[in-house]
């Protein structure tokens, strides 16, 4: 499993300083139980201005979900706590800030490790592990306002309607989403 907070813990300045902020609010240990595991930019440093904390959890019982977030979250400057369908599955989201970051948390009835924001991650991280030189092209397209997965594929040459399902069946093909980080040969990609 790709641990996203050891490579907080020991990144850059930026990293570091939002490691602390985690910490700080015991976010991980207060929602232990729903198996708290933090995507997103962050981690990958290619986060920009205005870069959230993803916090992605497994929720089975929403209610209880809803409660736990509002009890220890809604005193937060800018709580605001949602519910709504994606792709089909039911989720949960609040935000917030904290020590200048805003979180977001993620909850759905599906184990982080299967979640679209995790196995996005996984194949971004293998992607730029593998092929550095297209770190900056995503970053200057997120700095454009283009958001994570759609830079990827642009990046990548990957077309379609959906770029957040294009980029996973891509990192099917090249079985990064098995096996994660073990790869015997890396194709090269295509890059614009």
């Amino acid at each position: 499993m790709f641990d996203s907070m050891q490579v907080l813990r020991i990144g850059n300045v930026r990293q570091q300083a939002a490691y602390h902020a985690i910490q700080k609010l015991e976010i991980m240990e207060a929602l232990a139980a729903y198996h708290p595991t933090l995507c997103g930019t962050m981690p990958l440093e290619i986060d920009v201005e205005g870069s959230d904390l993803d916090i992605i959890m497994e929720v089975e019982d929403f209610d209880h979900f809803k409660k736990d977030v509002m009890r220890l979250y809604q005193n937060k400057e800018g709580f605001r706590l949602k519910e709504k369908m994606i792709r089909g599955n039911h989720v949960v989201k609040a935000n917030f800030l904290f020590l200048d970051f805003e979180f977001e948390l993620f909850g759905q009835a599906l184990p982080v490790t299967e979640q679209n924001a995790y196995i996005h991650m996984v194949i971004e991280h293998t992607l730029l592990k593998h092929n550095p030189s297209i770190k900056e092209k995503v970053i200057a397209l997120k700095q454009e306002g283009m958001k994570t997965e759609p830079a990827f594929c642009m990046v990548l040459g990957i077309n379609g309607n959906d770029p957040y399902q294009k980029l996973i069946e891509y990192g099917k093909q090249l079985k990064l989403v098995k096996g994660i980080g073990i790869l015997e040969s890396f194709p090269n990609t295509k890059q614009q």
